[in-house]
């Protein structure tokens, strides 16, 4: 298939997310579901509708070869695998059973089982071709290496004398001579009897008319066989159940040109990879080197403009920000001098409590002692309110996700930055 079908496909999957994102982030919380059957309905709508999502997912981050595409697609497809479990792990916990039945729900949605087979991603081992590669070297290398030691104890646990190794070849020669020569001495018996009976009958007659009958008979069953052998061939091809002889041409076929489409790809995921990571280094070098000067100097400017205009306005140079405040990042915050004079001398201030609330401390010690007597008496007074607090009503809520903000981000990614 082509570029453009796996951008419809990531298309089609975005659309799909963002109506179950409204559906699952709701703007007023639900409230609580005591129909169980209804509970099930809809988690297994949400299921079928993740696993399509993820189906067309997968086969687009399989075969996308944009790098920057390549990453928020990766994210969303994590977040809908760990959605789609999420789902899955509350159907177990309503059903109290790992195997669900979707017939209706399938029926439903026009649907077959085939829809909701859940394919192992193929990036699980493109990903990982390199330490399996490295797995198969090393278990390779153990294997070589044991191999060696265990013909070496088979040897020890078989070792035998001269005189015995020349004892058993003896035996196993004789058994041969012995089975060739009674095979020949069977053969020439036969042939002794094949005579004999020969001898008593006498020469062979047969009819002409006779001799005529059978060779026609055999001729024609030749014949015979050979046409519908033809016939049940050409049957086989009709119907489908072998090849035409038109196949073994060299032709490419539209399955072996799909999957060697596939491969290149994957090649070209591989070489557009290392193109973009050498592409951050070079490039963020190259506007060190070219725009770096200009950008520093202008910065420089700023800065000394800050500090002109705070001291305009406040009559003294003010203090450069500490590393823990910002440093020079709180000067390019599009604020007033007055702004950050104000924020500055509220952190010195908020510092000089802290340091003040320290000292307090060791003189509140003994006075929390002749209070702790008071408060005990008023601990009963506070036991009332106690089953004043309302109770949750019963019935079934969706657990928060873990992943629904990772695959709402993706998507707001995929939208803002025009990739549709």
């Amino acid at each position: 298939m082509s570029h453009s079908t796996y951008n419809q496909l990531w298309r089609e999957a975005n659309s799909t997310i963002n109506d179950l994102l409204v559906q699952e982030v709701p703007a007023e919380p639900p409230k609580p579901e005591k129909d169980r059957l209804t509970v099930f309905q809809k988690l297994a709508t949400l299921y079928i509708k993740y696993v399509q999502i993820f189906r067309k997912l997968e086969s687009s981050y399989d075969q996308i070869v944009h790098p920057q595409k390549r990453r928020i697609l990766r994210q969303v497809l994590d977040g809908t695998m760990g959605r789609l479990l999420e789902v899955k792990d509350e159907m177990v916990n309503l059903e109290f059973s790992e195997f669900h039945y979707f017939d209706d729900i399938l029926s439903d949605l026009k649907l077959t089982p085939n829809d909701i087979e859940i394919p192992i991603p193929k990036y699980f081992l493109y990903e990982r071709k390199k330490v399996l590669q490295d797995r198969e070297q090393l278990l390779g290398k153990i294997l070589s290496k044991m191999g060696p030691a265990v013909k070496d104890s088979d040897r020890e646990a078989k070792k035998m004398s001269f005189e015995e190794a020349i004892r058993l070849v003896q035996i196993h020669e004789r058994a041969r001579q012995g089975r060739l020569r009674a095979k020949f001495m069977r053969e020439i018996r036969l042939e002794e009897e094949r005579e004999k009976l020969a001898a008593q009958r006498g020469a062979p007659t047969l009819d002409p008319d006779l001799a005529a009958t059978r060779i026609q008979k055999i001729w024609k069953g030749f014949v015979q066989r050979k046409v519908t052998r033809r016939e049940r061939e050409e049957e086989m091809v009709f119907i489908g159940m072998v090849p035409g002889k038109e196949v073994k041409t060299k032709k490419i076929t539209p399955q072996a040109f799909a999957e060697k489409t596939e491969a290149d790809r994957h090649i070209t995921q591989e070489e557009n990879e290392v193109e973009y990571q050498q592409a951050l280094v070079t490039i963020k070098e190259k506007i060190r080197q070219v725009e770096g000067p200009d950008i520093k100097e202008t910065m420089q400017d700023q800065i000394r403009q800050w500090f002109i205009e705070c001291r305009d306005a406040t009559g003294k140079f003010p203090d450069y920000p500490d590393e823990e405040d910002g440093g020079s990042a709180l000067l390019f915050r599009e604020k007033t001098p007055e702004e950050v004079e104000a924020e500055l001398k509220a952190k010195e201030e908020d510092k000089g409590k802290k340091k003040g609330k320290k000292g307090k401390k060791s003189g509140k010690k003994s006075g929390k002692k002749k209070k702790g007597k008071k408060s005990g008496k008023k601990g009963k007074k506070g036991k009332k309110g106690d089953g004043d607090e309302e109770e949750e009503e019963p019935g079934w809520k969706m657990q928060e996700s873990k992943f629904i903000p990772a695959v709402s981000e993706a998507h707001n990614n995929f939208e803002s930055k025009l990739w549709q």
